[in-house]
């Protein structure tokens, strides 16, 4: 499922575009869910992608494989990539099938640029061919080996990043969500348990409730948050705060306020960290300074 992270920082966003278009609240929050399920789109399209790799592997197997004159690695290929446990799993998954059965557009080319100059540089790499050489044979060699290759060729890649954002906007904000997605699914499977379901956006209606109930808040408290932050500026003018601080800010002492069983240490943490996603480098300092003086003058004890 969306994490509670998750969720904050897609409520940050949704704060930000009203500070930019304020619209209704009815329409900013369809808006705020629609990119929330767009995050589960692209955590399919990269799960498809290393499905996509295993069948672009299997179709040169099988171009060699139909040469009338072979060589000695065409007629006896070496299988271990294609037959990747982890790998197979993926394919196999009924949720993945029947979404990108439904949602064509992410399902991979095998014939797409970067899908086969991926895969070039992969079998090319010195991981791949140690991989392949090894005499290991175990579940737990093929899910470390996919892991890896995710990190590096998908997670950490900025032309696979660049061609995303290129297909869909807000997905340049997102990546870094569904690569998370993704390790956790690779990382949650078992050999002896075949994988059938995925991560979840939203879990249940408590999940869906806690984004809307935070954004209505934000919204509602927009002008007394302004003082609330004004009062506590030292040396510092409300106007010279950059918009995505103000928003960030805005959001976590809404949250204070509203969510008092939410221990207030977690609270600040959690956007220290949205700040390091979406603010400046020294923007989490100035975010901390705030949220704890916040808590100290309203003596909040949890």
């Amino acid at each position: 499922m969306l994490g509670r992270r998750q969720i904050r920082e897609k409520v940050v966003m949704a704060v930000y575009a009203y500070f930019q278009n304020p619209i209704q609240f009815s329409t900013l929050e369809k808006n705020m869910f629609t990119e929330i399920e767009k995050i589960f789109n692209l955590y399919i399209y990269e799960l498809n992608f290393l499905v996509g790799l295993k069948q672009l592997a299997e179709q040169q197997l099988e171009i060699g494989r139909n040469k009338f004159l072979k060589s000695e690695t065409e007629l006896n290929p070496n299988r271990k990539f294609i037959d990747n446990r982890v790998l197979e799993q993926l394919e196999a998954n009924t949720e993945r099938l029947v979404f990108t059965g439904s949602h064509q557009d992410l399902k991979w080319d095998l014939h797409d640029d970067l899908l086969v100059k991926t895969f070039q540089k992969i079998v090319a790499g010195k991981r791949y061919n140690d991989y392949m050489k090894s005499a290991e044979n175990s579940f737990e060699e093929d899910q470390k080996f996919i892991g890896k290759l995710f990190l590096k060729y998908v997670a950490e890649n900025s032309d696979f990043h660049t061609y995303v954002e290129d297909r869909e906007l807000s997905w340049a904000d997102d990546i870094h969500i569904a690569n998370s997605m993704v390790q956790k699914t690779l990382g949650f499977m078992k050999e002896d348990e075949a994988s059938h379901t995925l991560i979840k956006m939203v879990k249940d209606d408590e999940d869906r409730s806690f984004a809307s109930k935070m954004l209505r808040d934000t919204l509602n408290n927009l002008e007394n948050t302004e003082k609330k932050l004004e009062e506590r500026l030292l040396n510092w003018e409300l106007e010279r705060i950059s918009t995505m601080d103000k928003v960030i800010l805005s959001v976590a002492i809404s949250e204070i306020d509203s969510f008092p069983l939410t221990p207030s240490r977690v609270i600040i943490n959690e956007y220290i960290e949205i700040s390091k996603v979406f603010s400046t480098d020294r923007s989490n300092i100035f975010i901390n300074g705030i949220l704890d003086k916040y808590i100290k003058d309203i003596n909040r004890i949890v």
